[in-house]
């Protein structure tokens, strides 16, 4: 486990995996990754315990004062990534099939 990074703040955190009751979150502010850290799974609510599942926290001495889960934020995301996934996967036509 690490100390986090990061000034004191208000964060945006995605859980990107748990393992080994050890979670592995990328923090955003403003839209753009600010840092990462190995946090115990403990300090993160029941319901944000899985993979990209997003909170609202606060970082106070490099240490995880609170954090919130957001499912809605989390459904949006899921959304969006898989909505790109599928225009990615659109082959486009080509001039041999028209």
């Amino acid at each position: 486990m690490e100390e986090i990074e990061l000034p004191d703040g208000s964060y945006t955190a995605v859980v990107d995996s748990i393992e080994d009751g050890l979670a592995r979150v990328f923090f955003e502010q403003d839209g753009e990754e600010v840092g990462d850290a190995v946090i115990d799974a403990s300090q993160l609510p029941s319901d944000g315990r899985h993979a990209d599942a997003i909170l609202s926290v606060s970082i106070h001495d490099h240490q995880l004062e609170t954090a919130v889960y957001r499912p809605e934020k989390t459904a949006d995301r899921a959304e969006d990534a898989q909505n790109r996934f599928d225009r990615l996967a659109k082959r486009p036509s080509s001039d041999e099939d028209n």
